[in-house]
């Protein structure tokens, strides 16, 4: 474990990017700048690498490490991300932290990291349900995309379907990345549970593109029967 406790947060921030200055790989940042337009700075590391250093700071004084987080790159903010969902804590202890970093979301790719490792909603759902409404009724873009993926990674079940169905069809916003965040939600919602979930696709007030991003996402599964493929298809607008 690295020993960070005695040194200052702009020390350890230091240590932190030299770290991942010497993890990253110029042809992963081309390949990654590809996939994340826009985003900059990209250094290039990978994914593995990046959760391996989350689980070593979250075992240190996290807390303090949020606290004084540099984002001044793509890696250096996925990291905050993965720490929050490593870290040992409950989300009464995690919330202001939570609420620090979803803001400085602005890409898919930290969006779906980083709720893949925060799995609050594991182990206290009613409360994470109620965390996450402030975020799907905000104007970011990819704030309420984090509260959607947090429904299709938690709350695709039988105690939440009804909630989710109704939560994902008041999101309003046009932003691309909430609207395919909306069809993903919708095609894993039928996909698990299908009759439940048919009349969300037959009668629904999402634009033409989610409506038809989530058909599209349903026929594209491997785990949706043929039969259910062709009933949806014949819903597309």
């Amino acid at each position: 474990m690295l020993n960070r406790y005695s040194q200052t947060p702009e020390a350890c921030n230091r240590q932190i990017r030299k770290q991942l200055e010497q993890l990253k790989e110029p042809e992963f940042q081309q390949f990654t700048a590809k996939l994340l337009p826009g985003v900059e700075p990209i250094l290039g590391v990978r994914l593995p690498l990046l959760r391996r250093l989350a689980k070593q700071l979250a075992k240190e004084d996290w807390q303090s490490y949020l606290r004084h987080a540099r984002d001044d790159s793509y890696e250096e903010i996925m990291l905050q991300g993965m720490v929050l969902g490593y870290a040992k804590g409950d989300l009464q202890e995690k919330k202001e932290y939570l609420e620090g970093f979803i803001p400085k979301i602005d890409n898919w790719s930290v969006c779906d990291s980083a709720c893949a490792t925060i799995k609050l909603a594991q182990s206290q759902p009613e409360e994470m349900w109620e965390f996450l409404q402030q975020y799907l009724g905000s104007p970011g873009e990819f704030e309420i995309r984090f509260a959607l993926v947090q429904l299709l990674d938690y709350y695709v079940k039988e105690a939440y379907l009804a909630r989710t169905l109704e939560a994902v069809q008041q999101v309003k916003q046009e932003a691309y990345y909430v609207n395919m965040a909306q069809a993903w939600l919708i095609s894993i919602c039928y996909r698990e549970f299908p009759k439940e979930t048919l009349p969300v696709l037959q009668e629904n007030s999402f634009n033409d593109f989610t409506h038809n991003k989530a058909i599209q996402k349903i026929t594209e599964s491997l785990k949706v029967s043929k039969e259910e493929k062709e009933r949806v298809r014949r819903l597309k607008r």
